[in-house]
């Protein structure tokens, strides 16, 4: 029945309500457990965000800012640059690509790129877009570092950013150094207090497994804590994957920590950056 609605929210040019609807309504049929609870959640959510968009003028603009990126409307990447530069608040850093995925949102395909600077240790999510079917023409290799201008967005929690003159070829990064479960759940937490609509925060995990158990697989760390996994957004190869990579041993393995779980991305073994 969110069909229409959908399709209208297309036209609105607010695509980002698009699909929170699209993946509401798909809830039901999917059968798994506990959907009815998944299915409020989504409502809750969605609420939030039209409550948000009716008050908009009392609210501060940098949550105005993260609400319209919910919404789904763009902000052109040489505009955030432009005003960053005036501003003088571009930060230049050597930037270690953390991890890259693609995924289809409606007639594009989206490529989110994650960045970690290595001398300011700040994170950064970089957005691209292509046609349906075809890969967007931005791509930085994973596991290597790249010397770069980055314009962040003004967010509440500044972590979409704009890439500015790059500088040089990509080289080797090294392996980022990462946190336990426990802080990368009071991390996320610190994070939606600034911006409540904020759907996952870029984490690195040291020293963890994967773990299956008979409800669902686990990220646990040395000290005993551990993350569940977002079966939504992670294939059952990966972890087996990730698993068999472990062998037992703690691994640093990068991903996003949401209100549903952790969805690995990127793992490093033997030395080596391997995407998931």
């Amino acid at each position: 029945m969110w069909d229409g609605i959908a399709e209208r929210m297309v036209d609105a040019k607010a695509p980002g309500l698009a699909a929170r609807l699209r993946a509401a309504g798909a809830i039901p049929a999917s059968g798994a457990e506990g959907w009815p609870g998944r299915l409020l959640e989504d409502y809750a959510e969605l609420w939030l965000l039209l409550r948000a968009h009716e008050h908009a003028d009392d609210l501060d603009p940098s949550l105005v800012a993260g609400l319209r990126a919910r919404i789904g409307w763009t902000v052109d990447a040489e505009d955030v640059l432009r005003k960053a530069r005036e501003a003088g608040t571009v930060v230049h850093d050597r930037w270690l690509v953390l991890g890259s995925r693609d995924s289809a949102d409606g007639n594009l395909t989206e490529r989110r790129i994650w960045l970690r600077g290595v001398r300011s240790g700040r994170p950064a999510l970089v957005l691209a877009f292509g046609p349906q079917g075809r890969a967007p023409q931005l791509a930085l290799p994973v596991g290597r570092s790249i010397e770069a201008d980055a314009a962040f967005h003004d967010d509440a929690v500044p972590l979409r950013a704009a890439l500015g003159e790059r500088s040089g070829a990509p080289v080797p990064g090294e392996e980022p150094a990462g946190i336990g479960p426990e802080e990368a759940t009071l991390g996320y937490a610190e994070a939606l207090r600034s911006e409540p609509w904020l759907e996952a925060w870029p984490v690195v995990l040291a020293d963890v497994v994967a773990v299956p158990e008979p409800m669902g697989w686990r990220i646990a760390g040395a000290d005993g804590f551990w993350l569940p996994v977002d079966r939504a957004r992670t294939g059952e190869q990966a972890l087996w994957r990730l698993s068999a990579m472990s062998g037992g041993a703690g691994l640093t393995v990068f991903g996003e920590y949401g209100a549903r779980g952790f969805v690995p991305v990127t793992a490093w073994h033997e030395g080596r950056a391997v995407q998931l």
